[in-house]
């Protein structure tokens, strides 16, 4: 017997979840968003064992009911891939002001040996309130130090880190020389000033890179060095080498320092400035982890939309660029990724834009859009239902989740708590 979508729900919510979903399922007459810019206004999904096997437009094609274990007529409702929280410390923190549940940070200077994969906590209250949200993919990133560690890439679901392990270890985090230093705080901001030690700053880490690239080059190694060890790939490899820079100069340096060590696959993470520099960033082919919209203007000759508006600079600007939320309280935040790419969508960028740039775009940058990131056929079922516009908080309501085919629990601690005290209230 097909379920409808309401006895789906049902039956989903009183199992325990975690990869519990049926072997063919189809939704029927939804607005797809493809996640590559292209939308299909009526559209047939169909996914089996985890991926998606059946794309057609609903108006063209029948289909044969007796083919599909569970059928869920969308009724116009908008489907998404999975939007993509890259750069985040999501599931290796928890509460802000409790150090003990800090787990993104170690001490010392040179850490690229140090992993996230490993410190992922798939039982974070946060993450659930994240995906309610249609945040189903995060990339925990460790924080501190001139190189912070390893990166893994992971779904927001899972028994366990081993089980929520999209991409282990997919590149490692540069924390680049501030250029400039700044001033005051966030509610008293004052001048920045010329950091005297920059080039200093500079020389260290390239001559660390040094003895890692001859460490790499190395055909004999008698004794291991964990730290050299863990930068080897990002020579030879299909490993990332994060840049975390901001300033024009930063940005110009990090690209001449890519091509110095011959990097095969350098991003910046942050690139305020990068929309100086688009034709540089294009020609060199790196990327941007675009800093977090919602912000306010750095410097006071900037346009006070900047921060709204950089998506769309780069764009123009022929820059292959993803948003990130990293900053004040990024973990909890990561629930607002799709309301920037809504903001960005405000300032310039179409609405299939905005979609791809937290999605297809984001799993691009971190090399796992062969099975992510779009609905197109083959690739994995990790994707969301909203009743409206995912992209607007007025609208965004999510009504079914789903990560390699398999149905994702939509409850969270803030919901349970809304219809405890809603209930009491009420009369």
């Amino acid at each position: 017997m097909k379920k409808s979508l309401l006895s789906l729900l049902l039956v989903f919510l009183c199992s325990n979840g975690y990869g519990q979903a049926p072997s063919k399922i189809l939704l029927v007459d939804g607005f797809l968003h493809i996640g590559n810019g292209e939308t299909i206004e009526r559209a047939l999904i169909g996914i089996e064992n985890g991926e998606i096997r059946l794309i057609k437009n609903a108006l063209a094609h029948s289909f044969n009911e007796k083919d599909w274990d569970t059928i869920i007529p969308l009724k116009g409702a908008h489907i998404y891939p999975g939007f993509v929280a890259p750069n985040t410390t999501l599931g290796i923190t928890e509460i802000d002001q409790v150090r003990a549940s800090h787990d993104f940070r170690e001490v010392g200077v040179y850490n690229p040996h140090i992993r996230t994969q490993i410190a992922f906590n798939v039982e974070s209250k946060i993450i659930s309130t994240v995906r309610t949200n249609g945040v189903l993919i995060a990339q925990p990133t460790p924080r501190g130090g001139s190189i912070s560690g390893s990166s893994s890439v992971m779904k927001l679901d899972g028994w366990n880190w081993e089980d929520a392990t999209i991409s282990k270890d997919d590149g490692i985090h540069i924390n680049w020389p501030s250029s400039m230093n700044s001033n005051g705080w966030w509610a008293e901001p004052a001048p920045k000033s010329a950091n005297k030690k920059y080039g200093d700053q500079v020389k260290e880490l390239e001559h660390f890179f040094t003895m890692a690239s001859a460490y790499a080059a190395g055909k004999k190694i008698e004794q291991q060095d964990g730290r050299l060890e863990a930068l080897r790939s990002c020579f030879k490899g299909n490993k990332r080498v994060y840049f975390h820079a901001n300033e024009l100069q930063e940005l110009q340096d990090v690209i001449s320092f890519s091509e110095t060590y011959k990097i095969k696959h350098p991003v910046i993470v942050g690139g305020y400035d990068a929309h100086l520099i688009t034709r540089k960033l294009s020609d060199a082919k790196i990327p941007v982890m675009v800093v977090r919209p919602h912000s306010l203007p750095e410097n006071e000759e900037d346009d006070i939309d900047l921060p709204y508006k950089l998506p769309a600079l780069l764009q123009t600007g022929g820059v292959k660029f993803c948003i990130q939320n990293a900053g004040d309280m990024e973990a909890m935040n990561s629930r607002n990724i799709p309301f920037l790419a809504g903001t960005a969508m405000a300032y310039g960028l179409t609405e299939e834009e905005a979609v791809r740039a937290v999605s297809l775009s984001s799993c691009e940058i971190l090399g796992i859009d062969e099975k992510y990131g779009s609905i197109e056929k083959g690739k994995s079922a990790t994707l969301f239902v909203s009743k409206g516009n995912a992209l607007d908080m007025r609208t965004n309501d999510v009504i079914i989740a789903l990560i390699d085919g398999a149905f994702v629990e939509l409850s969270n601690m803030q919901k349970e708590l809304y219809n405890k005290y809603s209930k009491k209230y009420k009369n």
